[in-house]
Formats: structure tokens, sequence, C-alpha cells
């Protein structure tokens, strides 16, 4: 099965409410992120990914390495990813701030409840969620 690498972020704002997105011509709400650039670190795509779909300037000391994942991939019928996960806490300002841009097509903010009524990627319903739960808990 071909594997596609990606780096993925948990964020979420004040209230503890996380950020999902949809791709253009997609239907599954994910964590918001992409696949690295050639020389690119995982931090350094993630960051690129964040100001490009969401307008978000973050240093790198913002997000904080989660480690690694895979599942089955949301949008690419039997392929899988694989990559690197990252935790970013937003304030109120920023959150609010927070638009859908580039290949975005829809950015939500939910709680991990009201996820489960959006069609999620597999990797949103098999890490993200359950780290945000327990993380709340």
């Amino acid at each position: 099965m071909p594997i596609i690498e990606i780096c993925a972020a948990l964020v979420t704002d004040p209230g503890g409410r996380m950020l999902l997105v949809r791709k253009v011509g997609t239907t599954a709400f994910m964590q918001p992120g992409g696949k690295p650039e050639t020389g690119e670190t995982p931090a350094q795509t993630t960051a690129r990914e964040l100001a490009e779909e969401l307008g978000l300037q973050l240093t790198f000391d913002r997000l904080a390495p989660l480690g690694g994942f895979e599942d089955r991939a949301a949008n690419e019928p039997d392929h899988r990813v694989i990559g690197h996960a990252f935790r970013v806490r937003l304030t109120e300002s920023e959150a609010a701030a927070a638009q859908a841009a580039a290949e975005i097509a829809e950015a939500r903010w939910v709680s991990t409840t009201e996820a489960f009524e959006l069609e999620l990627a597999p990797l949103t319903r098999s890490f993200f969620i359950p780290l945000l739960d327990a993380e709340l808990a």
C-alpha cells in the first residue's frame, strides 16, 4: 500500500475545542497540515502549512511534538498516511483570526463530541480525538 508522508497539528482554542479542516473537493474533516517540501523538518512543514491553510504565523517553540502516527488515508484510496504530529494551543485572538485559506474549503472549531457529528478522516478519529480526550479528562 503506498505511503504518504504528512505532518499534522492538534490545534485547540482556550476552551479546549479543536480546529478541523476540510480540503477543497473532499468531504472528510481532519487536522490541518500537509506534505513536507524537500529539505523541510516536520516542525517547518507544520508551521508552513498552518500559515498557508489558516493564516497562523507561529514560531517553532509553539509546536509541541506528539510523536508519530500511521493510518489509512482519508482522500487517497488504497494509501496510508504516516508522519509527525504536533500540539498547538492558540490564544483567543489567534483562534478568532484563524481562517480557511489555500486549499481549505472549510474550518470548524468543535468539541470532541461535536466532531463525531462530522465525516472524519481515519487519523482524526483514531489518533487526535483520543489524545485530546485524554488531555481534557
